[in-house]
């Protein structure tokens, strides 16, 4: 059995005792295989930081039912315990009449135990009404157990146990008021780990509160894993032929899928990581990858890295095929602002400024190709999601994409990102897991391209 780590409310309690969790299995020296819900970046860079294996993204709505249910059948079949974390809170989705896209929509998807994580800090005989309308909402679902966050004194503690003996919940853990690690967080979440030079200490502080605050004799069953009886499709076979694909990757640029980059390694290519932060552009690449990432925070570097912005404008005026998705797209515009307000001059491929606003851009997009796609090709149905606060100030006469929102379909759709013969850019976020096509159309033009050049 594996269990799914869900909040009574989103917030960093819940992931603060996942990674404790983590943390705990890795210094018992077992092998833990985690998952996340939801279309979050950030979060999984922790749990692969702790696990040493990469975080899986569970979302059916950028991938499918089918899709996660694979997904996670795959990566338990090495692995003696699993461990998923969800996403806001329990029954909180896409959508606000229905579940889908919620943590409870995969605990059923996947017939898996929930433990509940709540905020006790303004409750006492309380507690038990708020674990029994969650464990009574849904049926289908099944609550293991409940972990008490937030608990202020041994008397509160009582308090607790004693309005939740009736119930017969098991309680998996409680942590006091004070007890939490401190992860440094900031407006899009926590501070990614890449940035994080004290993380060995943070995982070490984890693993303590794990083994202070945690009832491991409980726990250690629900996260043992079993024989899954979902069929596991086989892995894709590596495409005959070879190209060099540049991605961008370091602290301004860490926002990938593993399924994205096994995509297209799957599909023939050899993936060249660099940073536009300190490195130049590596040498006889025939294809450039920018994913998402925090380059507001790092104008200033990417600026003066001039050796690697001409290079990129170079590379993309000779044709070299190249995808990127939002602070990828802000670093192939003229310039970025940050939110302090000094510009910075970026690369230049797209004749765009972009600059930072409090207003934040949030939420799964559907998207609707337009012409100037290639890469998602017209007729293609994908949803992918975005999360940014920055603006571009001129909108493309012809945009990549029609976009709409998918909580809110009756509005107007509105064109979105920047496209060309040879370069698609756009805010947009997807996921590749479900659609292998989009690696293998990419590789392909990247094969096209060089073989030009020969």
């Amino acid at each position: 059995m594996t269990v799914i780590i869900a909040g009574e409310r989103s917030g960093v309690g819940k992931t603060t005792i996942t990674l404790a969790l983590l943390a705990g299995l890795e210094r018992r020296g077992l092998r833990v295989q985690s998952f996340k819900v939801g279309p979050d970046y950030i979060d999984p860079m922790f749990h692969t930081a702790v696990t040493q294996r990469p975080c899986r993204t569970l979302d059916p709505v950028l991938t499918s039912e089918a899709y996660v249910q694979d997904c996670v059948a795959r990566h338990l079949a090495d692995c003696s315990y699993g461990l998923i974390e969800g996403v806001m809170g329990l029954f909180d989705g896409a959508l606000g009449d229905r579940d889908w896209a919620s943590t409870a929509q995969i605990a059923k998807l996947l017939n898996l135990p929930v433990v509940l994580v709540i905020d006790c800090g303004k409750l006492s005989r309380s507690v038990a009404a708020l674990v029994h309308g969650y464990r009574t909402f849904d049926p289908e679902l099944t609550l293991a157990g409940v972990i008490l966050n937030h608990v202020s004194s041994h008397r509160h503690q009582e308090l607790l146990k004693q309005a939740l003996a009736p119930l017969g919940v098991p309680i998996l853990g409680i942590l006091g008021r004070h007890e939490p690690v401190q992860i440094p967080d900031r407006y899009l979440g926590l501070v990614p780990t890449e940035e994080l030079q004290q993380f060995a200490a943070i995982q070490s502080q984890l693993a303590d509160l794990g083994d202070r605050c945690l009832d491991w004799l409980q726990l250690l069953p629900l996260l043992k894993t079993n024989p899954c009886p979902v069929k596991i499709s086989p892995p894709p076979k590596a495409a005959k032929g070879h190209v060099r694909i540049a991605i961008a990757r370091d602290s301004a640029f860490n926002f990938y899928y593993p399924e994205n980059l096994e995509a297209l390694q799957a599909a023939g290519a050899e993936l060249i990581f660099w940073s536009p932060l300190s490195d130049p552009l590596p040498d006889q690449i025939h294809g450039l990858v920018f994913g998402g990432g925090f380059p507001e925070l790092f104008a200033a570097p990417l600026a003066a890295n001039q050796l690697a912005r001409s290079g990129v404008l170079a590379a993309i005026r000779r044709g070299v095929p190249t995808y990127a998705e939002c602070g990828g797209l802000m670093y192939l515009c003229h310039a970025l602002t940050p939110f302090e307000g000094e510009s910075f001059p970026m690369v230049g491929a797209i004749p765009n400024e972009v600059q930072m606003q409090k207003k934040l851009s949030l939420g799964y997009r559907q998207i609707q190709p337009t012409a100037q796609a290639w890469l998602v090709q017209p007729g293609d149905t994908l949803i992918g999601h975005e999360f940014h606060h920055s603006q571009m100030l001129i909108q493309h006469s012809q945009p990549l994409y029609q976009v709409w929102s998918v909580s809110q379909p009756y509005l107007e759709s509105w064109g979105e990102g920047w496209g060309d013969a040879n370069l698609q850019a756009s805010y947009v976020h997807l996921h590749w897991g479900a659609h292998p096509e989009i690696a293998a159309r990419f590789v392909h033009r990247c094969c096209q391209w060089r073989d030009s050049r020969d």
